[in-house]
């Protein structure tokens, strides 16, 4: 559990909470557009204000007595985080005025006994202020007029919050009006060496927030039958046999004809982004509906960012039921996604947490051949024991690599010198790489070949 205080920013839905949550964090962590409904998850990053440091919490947008399940889910994530937060930051809308759910909130707060702090959102002039005015009828005496678009007011608000946390020793204190930009997390991060980052990836409503939450041992993101139930990725950090892992929940990457909300267009977007930073890739499918033609699409993303995979195959118990052999799934995923033929295959039940250690091993076994970097000499030993008379020949001249060497990690990366100017036959280096992986392994990790003429 984190020991930095924290602040949870609330209010009803389409109030400004995600932008003012990316304000304080100093980063574009969560969605934000105008479309309510944005943010459903409860999302986590630290900040810092004149040398103090915390952690700021964004909630959906409550909705207290909407019987609608994601609703549902949404007011309990944000209760979670009300129990949790030393602070609470009700945001309102200058423009719209008092609603009555604003009234209704700020009753449900009053009863958590937590100090509440009133941001009157959408101030975007000194003109403005006066609509922050009215909002002291709702009786909460901090009231702050703030633009979280523009940062206006943000250091009033900040320095009233922070006024009772502890300055961090060695923090700088110098004033500014805009806190320091630093990684999102959902925990600060733990001692030691950086964590191994594992993007979830999949079509809608394969598991993914029921394997990020089984990870954590706790509900993090929502999870529900309605497929789009994540839309911003959750980031969490955690710890297992002395091993980090910071896990990115993404939301289901729909096709582009699929998406008709801005906020399904942006979580697809942002889903293709984070997996961008993310070290391994776990490939979800459906394990009950088997591959689909989205999963080689997903799966073309991952190996195209040439991200580290694992296949991992969700509701096996349902499967197995049916008389379904691993072996023959594997055949099925082997034949429509030859190209992941690199990325081992574990198969899980997220739900009742079974295999989950047996992906994590997975995982840490992966990542550490991702970052396998081999010597020259050693590389150049194996170079002369492969028989190229069994490489295929292409037409033209046949290619000779005279020398071999590994130019970079994460992914591996080889240099090859040959005989001939420019690429090298994709079938020729198809044979190269497979000779590489045989003695070298590289499990789960794309192989880069570049070629060079030697003169």
């Amino acid at each position: 559990m984190s020991q930095l205080p924290r602040v949870a920013i609330l209010g009803r839905p389409n109030v400004g909470k995600s932008t003012l949550f990316n304000r304080l964090c100093g980063c574009r962590r969560a969605l934000v557009g105008d479309e309510p409904g944005m943010t459903r998850d409860r999302l986590y990053a630290p900040a810092e204000w004149l040398g103090k440091r915390f952690e700021v919490v964004d909630t959906g947008g409550m909705i207290p007595h909407e019987k609608d399940l994601i609703a549902t889910e949404i007011l309990r994530q944000a209760q979670v985080a009300i129990d949790e937060a030393d602070q609470l930051i009700l945001v309102v809308d200058a423009r719209r005025g008092i609603v009555p759910l604003d009234e209704e909130l700020v009753q449900l707060l009053r009863r958590r006994g937590k100090p509440v702090s009133l941001a009157v959102n959408k101030v975007d002039a000194a003109q403005l202020s006066a609509l922050a005015a009215e909002f002291h009828r709702l009786g909460i005496p901090d009231v702050f007029p703030v633009s979280a678009e523009h940062g206006l007011g943000v250091d009033d608000l900040l320095e009233h919050v922070t006024r009772d946390f502890a300055a961090a020793p060695g923090t700088s204190e110098e004033l500014t009006a805009e806190p320091r930009r630093e990684r999102a997390a959902t925990n600060p991060p733990i001692a030691g060496e950086e964590p191994i980052k594992v993007g979830i990836i999949g079509r809608p409503n394969v598991g993914k927030s029921t394997l990020l939450n089984a990870f954590l041992r706790e509900e993090r993101s929502i999870v529900s039958p309605l497929p789009g139930t994540t839309r911003d990725a959750v980031d969490a950090e955690f710890e297992r046999d002395g091993l980090r892992f910071r896990l990115i929940d993404t939301a289901g990457i729909r096709r582009k004809g699929k998406t008709k909300l801005l906020a399904e267009k942006l979580s697809v977007i942002q889903a293709r982004q984070h997996l961008e930073r993310s070290d391994v890739a776990l490939l979800m499918l459906d394990g009950p509906q088997g591959v689909t033609a989205l999963d080689t699409h997903i799966g073309g993303y991952a190996h195209e960012s040439r991200r580290s995979v694992i296949i991992v195959v969700n509701k096996w118990d349902a499967v197995k039921k049916g008389g379904t052999s691993s072996r023959d799934y594997t055949q099925v995923i082997r034949r429509r996604m030859k190209f992941l033929d690199y990325a081992p295959i574990v198969f899980i039940s997220a739900l009742q947490g079974q295999k989950l250690g047996s992906l994590l091993k997975t995982i840490a076994q992966v990542a550490a051949a991702r970052r396998l970097r081999i010597s020259t000499s050693e590389i150049n030993k194996f170079l002369a024991e492969v028989d190229f008379e069994r490489a295929p020949t292409p037409a033209g001249k046949p290619a000779r690599v005279y020398y071999l060497t590994q130019a970079g990690v994460s992914p591996p990366v080889f240099v090859a010198f040959t005989n001939r100017p420019g690429k090298l036959h994709f079938a020729f280096e198809r044979f190269l790489e497979n000779r590489i992986r045989e003695r070298f392994g590289f499990l789960g990790t794309p192989i880069v070949i570049k070629a060079q003429q030697s003169h």
